[in-house]
This record gives structure tokens, C-alpha cells and sequence, in this order.
């Protein structure tokens, strides 16, 4: 039965990380480009995937927004959605502040994007942890356009499929695959309150070789 996303809540994306490596699953954390909005928040949820692919023209009576107007409209509590532009990209961006409005309204937990992010202020000013491969002005219409939704994607040299779970903060994000996410936070929590006794003893004055 799949976790409840809120079991992340004690953790952070140094020890996910770590446990995650532990279970020789290296390939989990996104390229250290991809930075948040706001440093103050995190992001946990799963994964609704879009894939963009890059254009050099608008077609007559094309809507270009059609599938990610879809993907935003059918996202539910606590989904994450998660962008691939085959970032980082100086052209790409398929984020801003309508997105994060409707996002917000419909319970999204947060948007990843190895593409670019605009209307940062907006987006800031409503607390929606937003991770992005960069900043900039630009329209995707006429640049690029998602082609696909809800399937498997590689975002900032992750695979990140629909129902992975999504972990972000200041540190970075990792992407805990579904098949394995009980071990995961399972091991995660007992790595964290490790931690917490050893820096316990660290204060109390212990040397780091004897704890």
C-alpha cells in the first residue's frame, strides 16, 4: 500500500539521499542546477509528469497550452507536478503564475521543473514550493510544448515516473521510486533519529572519532 506523502514530513533530502544510496539506488537525486523559489520551503508529494519537447514555430490554430492545461485541470491533493525540458535550457519555460494559481486551488503540493520559471514574485508571494532549472521572461508558445502527460520522464538526469514521490528543500530534491518507498522512509527515520543522538552526544562534548 503506497505511503502517505506526510511520512516524509520529519525527514530531509540529505539523509533520503543517503538511505537511498544505501540501497544502491545512486541515481535519485536531480543535478544541483535545479534550486527553489524560496529556500524556506519544502516540497512532498507525487509525481504528474509532463514531457516538453522544443518547437521554432507556432501552427495555425494551434492551442499550444492544450496538454498542460489538461495536466493542471486533473491534478489532485498533494500531486507534484514535474516538468522535463531536457533542462537546463535558456528557452524552455513552462512555469509561472496562472499555473501556480490554479495549481494552488486544486491542493498541488508543488511544481518541479528542469526548464525555466517566471512571475517568481507572484509565485513567492503564495508559498508554493516551486523548483526550477533557472529563471526567465520568456512564453513557451512558439518555443516548445508539452507532448505528453503522466508518463515516465528523465527531469534534471532523474527517471521520475507518475506515483514516485517527490522530496525537495534547500538541500536539493530526490525522487523515491514507488517499488521502494516503505524501505525508504523506513530506514530514513531510524538514519534521523541516529542523528539526533549523535549530535546530542557532539554537544554534550563527545569526541566525532568516539561517537
Amino acid at each position: 500500500m503506497p505511503l502517505d506523502p506526510r511520512a516524509l514530513h520529519p525527514l530531509n533530502a540529505a539523509v533520503l539521499s543517503d538511505t537511498l544510496d544505501s540501497l544502491q539506488l545512486m541515481q535519485q537525486a536531480m543535478k544541483p542546477f535545479m534550486r527553489p523559489l524560496d529556500d524556506t520551503l519544502r516540497l512532498v508529494g507525487r509525481a504528474r509528469t509532463g514531457l516538453y519537447m522544443p518547437v521554432y514555430a507556432q501552427r495555425e490554430g494551434e492551442n499550444p497550452y492544450e496538454v498542460e492545461i489538461a495536466l493542471v485541470d486533473d491534478l489532485k491533493p498533494g500531486d507534484v507536478i514535474v516538468l522535463a525540458c531536457d533542462g537546463p535550457t535558456d528557452r524552455i519555460a513552462p512555469w509561472g503564475e496562472l499555473l501556480s494559481t490554479a495549481s494552488v486551488a486544486r491542493g498541488a503540493a508543488g511544481c518541479v521543473t528542469d526548464g525555466l520559471v517566471r512571475d517568481v514574485k507572484q509565485i513567492r508571494e503564495m508559498r508554493f514550493p516551486v523548483f526550477c532549472g533557472g529563471i526567465g521572461p520568456l512564453d513557451t508558445k512558439g518555443r516548445a510544448r508539452m507532448v505528453e502527460r503522466d508518463v515516465p520522464v528523465q527531469c534534471a538526469g532523474v527517471t521520475v515516473r507518475p506515483g514516485d514521490l517527490v522530496f525537495g528543500d534547500v538541500d536539493g530534491l530526490v525522487v523515491i521510486p514507488l517499488e521502494v518507498e516503505q524501505e525508504v522512509v523506513a530506514r530514513a527515520l531510524d538514519k534521523v533519529s541516529g542523528e539526533h543522538k549523535s549530535r546530542d552526544a557532539l554537544r554534550r562534548g563527545e569526541k566525532l572519532a568516539d561517537v
